[in-house]
């Protein structure tokens, strides 16, 4: 029976069904969707352009090959070429690139998005800040792109890079402001947007946009340990390249203020040795005034702590070069100043900077090796020290 029964319960078992018709999977719908650039980029491309800049050498310095008879050298100088990037922003062709791809050109060009090469003129250059103007004529009207509000820049915003990295003209990159306001010890004006969208050699010059299609920078460095991307990479920020352009394109070079000091940090210890006041550690302290400067007219004295210009707050001796440096020469301004523990607001008619003067910040100077920390002989340490008039140099605030 057993036997019987399960005969007929296998025979009663269902035929097993036909597999289902395939199909693609469909997933869900994304309720989060990743910013698309693709609009954005359709619409700026045409304004990126590429630079080529042809550098001449000089034969004698050019390595030959030995041979017993001497080193033997080419007959002609050879020309070198170096590549990088740029954005016109006017219809009558100015160009924006940074002054080291086109800095000792014999030559430049520059090749549009649509494959046009056309030869350019330098208009100006600004090693400082690092930015070079342009210009090419096309015959017709080109397109150009806007630059933006740099100061309205925020960590995490996303933004987007163009250029030529490599000689791979068009090439987009994407990522986001990573941070604001950046030293790199580039230049004394140094002020970048760090960004981690890729940059690498042949970018400089590029635009960086945010998504209304606006410039908010000029790619122009990275750091990496290998020469290629590592995801830190800097921009100058529009504010900046504004200002400059606009110089540049009127006579050639950049005109800025001048104030005439060497400043350096303030910390803990000068601080105190300065009796500026609990928790006082910002500003720029005065270390020497040049003879017959505005600095020197206006009063101005070492030992003096500069913690703003006109509205502008001043944290560090790079502030104090920013600040005063866009100045107009010949404008006043003024200073809010600690003198001896005591505040007090100077007026300074700002000079014009001369062309040897690099910056009004003091380049730090390393002491850790011998443990002190200086600072200037100012009046109240002069009488605590009985130091007469004739007493030159610095006071040790602190030894290691």
């Amino acid at each position: 029976l057993g036997g019987y029964a399960v005969a007929n319960s296998l025979a009663a078992a269902p035929a097993s069904p036909a597999p289902a018709a395939t199909s693609p999977i469909a997933p869900p719908a994304a309720t989060q969707v990743m910013p698309d650039f693709a609009d954005l980029v359709d619409k700026v491309k045409p304004a990126v352009v590429s630079v080529t800049t042809k550098l001449k050498v000089d034969p004698t310095d050019v390595e030959g090959i030995p041979t017993p008879f001497g080193m033997l050298r080419p007959a002609h100088p050879q020309a070198i070429e170096a590549r990088g990037s740029g954005f016109i922003i006017d219809a009558d062709g100015t160009i924006v690139t940074n002054n080291h791809v086109v800095k000792d050109a014999k030559s430049v060009s520059v090749t549009l998005s649509d494959g046009t090469e056309l030869p350019a003129t330098i208009v100006g250059r600004d090693p400082r800040t690092d930015i070079a103007v342009l210009r090419v004529s096309a015959g017709h009207k080109l397109p150009w792109l806007q630059l933006g509000d740099s100061s309205a820049a925020r960590p995490g915003e996303w933004v987007v890079a163009m250029g030529n990295p490599y000689g791979l003209g068009g090439t987009v990159t994407a990522g986001i402001v990573s941070a604001l306001g950046r030293d790199i010890g580039s230049g004394p004006y140094d002020n970048f947007l760090q960004i981690d969208a890729a940059i690498n050699h042949g970018n400089s010059g590029g635009p960086l946009f945010t998504q209304d299609g606006r410039v908010i920078g000029v790619n122009t460095a990275i750091l990496s340990p290998s020469g290629g991307s590592i995801g830190i990479g800097f921009a100058i920020p529009s504010n900046m390249v504004r200002s400059v352009v606009a110089d540049l394109e009127k006579s050639g070079h950049v005109t800025r203020g001048f104030l005439g000091v060497e400043s350096q940090p303030v910390n803990a210890v000068i601080a105190s040795a300065l009796n500026l006041g609990k928790g006082e550690t910002t500003g720029a302290l005065v270390a020497s005034v040049s003879a017959d400067s505005p600095a020197a007219s206006a009063g101005l004295k070492a030992g003096d702590v500069i913690q703003a210009v006109d509205t502008t707050k001043i944290t560090s001796p790079r502030d104090l070069a920013v600040a005063i440096a866009s100045v107009k020469p010949g404008q006043t301004t003024k200073l809010d100043i600690i003198r001896d523990g005591v505040r007090q607001t100077v007026d300074v008619k700002v000079g014009t900077m001369p062309s040897t003067q690099v910056a009004e910040a003091r380049k730090p100077v390393d002491h850790e090796s011998v443990g002190l920390a200086l600072t200037a002989i100012t009046p109240n340490l002069r009488q605590q020290l009985s130091l007469d008039d004739a007493v030159k140099g610095d006071v040790v605030a602190q030894v290691k």
